[in-house]
């Protein structure tokens, strides 16, 4: 059960809460939200909930007749994708785990990059090509922002990204090797979210709605943004989804260079965890916003991961209508980038980081495991809503 079920503010829905660590500016955020007429039922604030642009980052909004494209965000589609492999630990020793980090370096494009004419994955590109001009032909705004060079998304199909973004080689409880990456839909993503925010906000001043923070722009169902919101942000979820796929074929690709044959052996998991779908819960047909939260239906698989250092899960769902069968995305971050470049300092990453290959220098300093919330603790509190199948812990960690 949740730990805390009602903040106190008049005509407020009821928030759900499964953690004892939300801070003040959490719940505003939360009571913000609840104040809104079109929410279903409750809001469900997830153990690693945090703050975030407008609604914070592991919540679960479901609304009726509306949608907040901020509460959405801009990363549309972000995810993660895993697959445990025929490999066990004894096939991977120390030189082969610098060259497998060192190849994917080489194979898959992080932060700003993406790939070069000659290595571009226009093949599984261009099948998303004819939707997206038929959505950004009806916005020439966001044509604009989104073609500022014309084929980018092309180039970004297969690529990571910057910030908390990852690719990690892992091994489980019985030392099995997995492959886990974090990604979603790029700077084409991006660009959908900010320009669909700013057709909210404009709405909000035609309407004459006054709203207790800006960021809670919606769009109503039925009108016209509505539907082209609707429109775009399923193509980038589709998008997001396809190029996991695609980074994974790439690692795994590039593990086969270094290794011995092998297979994958389980069903590869590749799930949303900030998305929008459309979904029937207490009786009624809403539009279920995750912000930092997976779809936890009963035996619905998931991925929860922690930080680079600490231990990542696969889960399958309980169902929990409480929650809106979800449950968290992550560890969820107990501090700022900006606070953890303040506190740690670079011996402090090392010392966290012990025993995986990956960076230990300043670029990756506000990623540091001790700016994240306790994933074991994150776990414990959401025990009601899903169960573990398996542990990770990584050897590899590459960052956006």
């Amino acid at each position: 059960m949740p730990i805390q079920q009602t903040l106190s503010a008049e005509n407020q829905w009821p928030v759900y809460i499964w953690t004892d660590e939300c801070d003040d500016k959490s719940k505003q955020q939360l009571t913000n939200v609840a104040q809104l007429p079109f929410i279903n039922h409750h809001i469900a604030a997830m153990p690693d909930v945090h703050v975030g642009k407008g609604a914070t980052i592991g919540s679960v909004i479901a609304t009726t007749q509306a949608i907040i494209p901020a509460a959405v965000g801009v990363d549309l589609g972000c995810g993660m994708i895993a697959a445990r492999l025929s490999l066990s630990a004894n096939d991977i020793d120390e030189p082969t785990v610098v060259k497998i980090y060192d190849q994917i370096h080489r194979d898959v494009p992080v932060g700003r990059n993406q790939h070069q004419n000659d290595r571009a994955l226009t093949e599984v590109a261009l099948p998303f090509a004819d939707e997206l001009k038929i959505i950004t032909d009806k916005h020439p705004r966001l044509r604009k922002a989104a073609f500022r060079n014309f084929d980018n998304w092309i180039y970004q199909m297969g690529t990571l990204g910057t910030g908390n973004h990852f690719i990690e080689i892992c091994l489980d409880e019985a030392q099995q090797v997995w492959v886990m990456l974090h990604s979603g839909s790029r700077g084409i993503g991006n660009a959908i979210g900010n320009y669909f925010i700013e057709r909210a906000k404009k709405d909000m001043l035609k309407w004459d709605v006054h709203l207790p923070d800006t960021d809670l722009a919606y769009l109503r169902e039925g009108s016209v943004n509505f539907d082209d919101y609707i429109e775009a942000v399923d193509w980038a979820q589709r998008y997001a989804y396809q190029n996991r796929q695609a980074m994974l074929d790439l690692v795994l690709s590039g593990m086969r260079r270094h290794l011995q044959p092998f297979t994958v052996t389980q069903e590869i998991v590749n799930c949303h965890h900030n998305y929008v779908a459309k979904e029937h819960h207490f009786g009624v047909d809403s539009w279920v916003t995750r912000k930092g939260a997976i779809r936890a239906g009963e035996g619905e698989m998931g991925i929860i991961p922690g930080s680079m250092g600490a231990k990542s899960y696969i889960v399958k769902g309980k169902g929990n209508p409480d929650s809106f069968c979800s449950c968290a995305h992550g560890a969820g971050r107990k501090m700022s980038r900006t606070e953890a470049r303040q506190v740690f300092n670079i011996e402090d990453l090392k010392h966290q980081t012990a025993g995986v290959q990956c960076k230990k220098d300043n670029s990756v300093l506000d990623e540091i495991p001790g700016a994240y919330k306790d994933i074991d603790r994150v776990m414990q509190n959401q025990a009601d809503l899903v169960e573990m199948v398996h542990t990770l812990k990584q050897i590899i960690t590459i960052k956006g």
